[in-house]
């Protein structure tokens, strides 16, 4: 039966084909894309709020405020317990490293449990309080839904990218109601090489989306911005990137010592009991870290002052300016640990939201300080908004989704220069101490990245080594005589001969200018055994090899041709810089008739 519906399939698309150019069909499949990512994203936001709501309002219990302390923790175990229990077969990862490495190294191939389990987790995670963000799933699962769209439809590697990056595309604008945002992260964050031609498929998935979103789940995520910049503030927006810039940089560094703070602990459920607790007590202390932490933001740009220190156990003090601006800068602080946390214990979900709050909450300190101490007199909101298109620009290593999408979801287009001004700054004093980013940097250290800027490796790491191996090679035993085997050998095509033990393991290699120089004038000695004439093997691929590094190894070798074995180093055959350079050129060739 599914040998049957592959069939058909596969009929589908070749008549497809001969009916409709691969530019646009993609029109039609990147509709499709869109319209479920759009489900996903206000599925997604209508389960998480909805137990929000129910662990905040609906729940009535007398001592229910005292789970606040373990509400995280019951999160992140039930987001684990679900992973664990459900997602035995597959792989589960979360963040978007993983998914920048599937584009890189993995044929844009995501398992196909992503689409919901994604989904899942990060409800469980943020709905009970866990202080991450719900982007970085919700991207997840939007291109997974492309990826599966594409493999369905028999499309190509370049052709599922695409598609996947519609799904992030289309993931994002759902999310935040904002569809030239989507474009601008899936263009900046995911495509190696931006086309032209892609823009149009874009376009349309990440504003179907949108509208398909906006349909089902339609909340306010900010309060809009209508109030313009003026030009003597210039100079504290400058200083604003400056500490938001230096900020990024501290985030960077935390992520990695928590993250490896995490990774010592090898049982999963102790995971979840130390970041669950370490995440309560932070939540108890600063209420604003629960959950993706929005609802302080818009309190901030409606005017209210006291909305970090309100609803703690320091509430009674917020009438003292200094303290509200101490307590709103350790929640700074405090928020960046608490999503690290959230992360290293199980949690699932991303660090976009977190970076939003983060921005918003540093924005407002220098402003509050700015107008408190009498320095000059600015607008609080604008200063907010511009701190978080910093931050997301700095901290993600992608301005332009930034800048587009503050100003998209707060309506902040009047604050254009200021969001151009401090997030460029702010990202290239990150960029001074980080040549990648939070998502990328992982995938540079272990050689697994593709970037625009590196067109060689981003094709190399396209080709698979055991795709280019030639098998056709005439294979000798160790223990064979020269005169049994020279009819094979002199019949034979190739100059070169592996040489295998019993195993099958490569024992050397024998060359047929040695076999010559026996053979021609005289008579070749019956005893005269192949292992006598065997040249020692100058090295081993493993069939996994990285094609870059391979080449590397051959122009440190000064060979062109070196011989591959299986995973029980058994003999495979050989791979030549002649194949890699020719199958090299056809994906060049490929590109260039990309949706033509």
């Amino acid at each position: 039966m599914y040998a049957g519906f592959v069939a058909n399939v596969n009929r589908l698309n070749e008549y497809r084909k001969s009916k409709i150019s691969n530019r646009n069909f993609l029109v039609v499949a990147a509709l499709i894309v869109g319209v479920l990512a759009g489900l996903a994203a206000a599925l997604l936001k209508t389960i998480t709020h909805h137990i929000e709501k129910f662990l905040q309002t609906d729940l009535h219990w007398q001592y229910k405020y005292y789970l606040y302390l373990l509400f995280p923790l019951i999160g992140i175990f039930l987001s684990v317990a679900y992973v664990r229990r459900f997602i035995r077969k597959g792989k589960f990862e979360t963040g978007l490293t993983p998914l920048l490495y599937t584009i890189s190294r993995n044929s844009s191939k995501l398992e196909l449990h992503n689409s919901y389990s994604q989904i899942i987790t990060a409800a469980l995670t943020v709905g009970f309080g866990g202080s991450t963000g719900l982007e970085a799933p919700i991207v997840t699962s939007g291109s997974t839904i492309g990826s599966a769209v594409g493999r369905f439809l028999g499309l190509s590697y370049r052709e599922i990218t695409l598609l996947l990056a519609c799904g992030a595309a289309g993931a994002i604008a759902g999310a935040f109601n904002s569809p030239i945002a989507g474009i601008v992260f899936a263009i900046e964050i995911l495509l190696p090489e931006f086309t032209i031609p892609a823009f149009i498929p874009l376009l349309l998935s990440a504003a179907t989306a949108a509208v398909v979103a906006r349909f089902f789940y339609n909340e306010q995520l900010f309060y809009l911005v209508t109030e313009g910049w003026e030009v003597n503030a210039l100079g504290f927006y400058v200083v604003l990137a400056g500490l938001i810039g230096l900020f990024s940089i501290y985030f960077g560094k935390a992520n990695y010592a928590i993250k490896g703070f995490f990774y010592k602990i090898k049982h999963p459920y102790k995971k979840v009991i130390i970041g669950g607790l370490m995440l309560g007590a932070l939540v108890f202390l600063f209420p604003t870290l629960y959950g993706e932490g929005y609802i302080t933001i818009k309190n901030l740009l409606k005017g209210d002052t006291t909305a970090v220190i309100n609803n703690s156990i320091f509430a009674d003090y917020s009438i003292f300016p200094a303290v509200i601006l101490l307590f709103t800068v350790i929640t700074v602080f405090a928020k960046s640990v608490a999503t690290l946390v959230t992360l290293g214990a199980g949690g699932n979900g991303g660090i976009f939201a977190p970076s939003l709050i983060i921005g918003g909450l540093i924005g407002f300190s220098v402003a509050f300080s700015i107008n408190t101490l009498g320095i000059a007199h600015v607008n609080t909101a604008n200063f907010i908004v511009a701190g978080m298109a910093a931050s997301l620009g700095s901290i993600m290593h992608a301005p332009l989704t930034g800048i587009f999408l503050i100003a998209e979801i707060t309506g902040g287009y009047v604050l254009m220069v200021p969001l151009m001004i401090t997030t460029a700054i702010a990202y290239l004093i990150n960029r001074s101490a980080n040549k990648y980013s939070i998502y990328t940097k992982p995938l540079a250290d272990k050689g697994q990245l593709s970037h625009h800027e590196d067109k060689d490796t981003t094709v190399l790491n396209m080709m698979k080594l055991r795709y280019l191996v030639e098998k056709d090679y005439l294979v000798l035993k160790q223990g064979d005589l020269i005169k049994d085997k020279m009819g094979e050998v002199l019949q034979s095509k190739r100059n070169l001969f592996p040489v295998v033990d019993e195993q099958g393991k490569l024992f050397g290699l024998l060359y047929v200018e040695d076999i010559l120089k026996v053979a021609v004038g005289q008579s070749i000695d019956e005893t005269l055994a192949i292992d006598e004439l065997v040249q020692p093997v100058p090295q081993l691929l493993p069939i996994d090899a990285d094609l870059k590094q391979v080449l590397q190894l051959m122009e440190n070798e000064n060979v062109w041709i070196l011989p591959v074995v299986d995973s029980q180093e058994e003999y495979v055959g050989f791979v030549s810089k002649t194949a890699i350079f020719n199958k090299y050129r056809a994906m060049l060739s490929r590109q260039a008739d990309y949706l033509s």
